[in-house]
């Protein structure tokens, strides 16, 4: 099988706000995000290193706006940062009215995960291979915060 670095080392999911994830001022409530942001980096950090992966911390959680019920909500994940067992996965967060065509950068997030043998002990990542800019500037960033 060919690897393809760009598409393991990044991913997309997109919910569909619903009534259950709202909190007592008719937003979404900010846990229902959480538990998706531990998800998607969850799901884009096993994609890239072929293991299984946990959680070690979420980072500067930035909730620039409210969520509604009835949006489009996608989490656009990447990884920015490798170091020996452990990843940076920075995730933006883009809620999408479909009715009135209205798209905004509501939240962004940066979350380390640890890969996990079948030891249940941190085991290597792939170096991460930088093809952009962009790329590198984020793990340039990411080193210094490390």
């Amino acid at each position: 099988m060919t690897r393809n670095n760009s598409y393991e080392k990044s991913l997309s999911m997109t919910v569909l706000m619903t009534p259950d994830m709202v909190n007592f001022s008719g937003k979404i409530y900010g846990g229902a995000i959480l538990k998706i942001f531990d998800q998607v980096a969850y799901a884009c950090a096993t994609r890239y290193c072929g293991s299984y992966v946990v959680t070690l911390s979420g980072d500067q959680v930035y909730f620039r706006e409210p969520i509604h019920v009835g949006e489009l909500v996608t989490f656009h994940s990447m990884v920015n940062y490798t170091d020996r067992t452990s990843m940076e996965i920075g995730i933006k967060v883009i809620a999408e009215d479909s009715r009135e065509r209205v798209v905004r950068h509501v939240m962004s997030s940066f979350f380390t995960m640890v890969a996990v043998g079948g030891d249940g002990k941190p085991t290597p990542v792939p170096a991460l291979t930088l093809d952009a800019k962009i790329e590198k500037l984020r793990f340039q960033s990411a080193e210094v915060l490390e």
